[in-house]
């Protein structure tokens, strides 16, 4: 028996599920980061705080922050690893560095970071609302489907929009604790806080959005479709050419 007379067996629907959901996971896993985009988030605070519980030197503590959040730029540009989220992290640092700095309170060192907290929830919320989830327009190029789950794919546009609702609703979770804390709080404890609940709503926003979305129909790939219509239209086009007779 050769080869091409050896029967072949089409995947399961348990195995098609499994591979759905390790696309899932790995889209997930290059959106937010992974592992090493969560620490380069909680590192520069968690330096912050702890220097600043030990000695109550506020300069100290933000150069500090700021210098280690510039070394995981440089490690990943040495790399030539994706820098969006540590050029992220190095911004938030470096606004909470001018605050903390301006108003000599290191409260106001998490203070940029709230609000950036506060404005994505709302963001999450009203493009829910507007029939636009924004973890669809997030995941959406990373599963190579951009914006054709609008209008082609209704059940995956469903389970973006409970997975938006589940990160704005988190993010205003995580917003309510917060500020009050911000008022009251000394800034040795609220600083604590603001590193203990930088993962925690995080990694549950994210689970929730891969339960959503591994119970979603499959993404539709965009460009796999342009380079279909595009291979189709060459072969069109030879074809033509060579039912098209020679000229004398």
């Amino acid at each position: 028996m050769t080869s091409l007379d050896k029967p072949t067996t089409a995947p399961t629907p348990d195995q098609d599920a499994q591979a759905d959901r390790a696309v899932t996971e790995a889209a997930l896993f290059e959106a937010f980061g992974g592992l090493r985009g969560m620490i380069e988030t909680v590192l520069p605070g968690l330096l912050f705080v702890t220097i600043f519980t030990i000695n109550k030197n506020l300069h100290v503590s933000a150069i500090a922050a700021l210098a280690v959040s510039l070394v995981l730029v440089a490690v990943r540009l040495i790399r030539r690893d994706t820098v969006k989220h540590a050029f992220s992290g190095v911004f938030g640092v470096a606004f909470g560095v001018v605050f903390a700095m301006m108003t000599g309170n290191a409260k106001d060192f998490y203070l940029p970071g709230m609000l950036y907290t506060l404005g994505l929830a709302l963001a999450y919320i009203i493009t829910t609302l507007a029939g636009v989830p924004l973890i669809g327009l997030i995941l959406g190029p990373v599963f190579k489907e951009n914006l054709s789950w609008r209008t082609r794919n209704p059940g995956r546009k469903k389970a973006y929009a409970k997975a938006s609702w589940a990160w704005g609703l988190i993010l205003l979770g995580k917003c309510a604790v917060l500020f009050p804390l911000y008022w009251w709080a000394d800034p040795t404890k609220f600083g604590w806080v603001s590193v203990a609940l930088k993962i925690p709503p995080f990694l549950l926003a994210v689970y929730l959005t891969w339960v959503f979305l591994a119970k979603a129909p499959a993404p539709i790939d965009v460009f796999a479709e342009m380079e279909a219509e595009e291979l189709a239209e060459k072969e069109r086009k030879a074809a033509a050419a060579a039912q098209t007779p020679p000229e004398a």
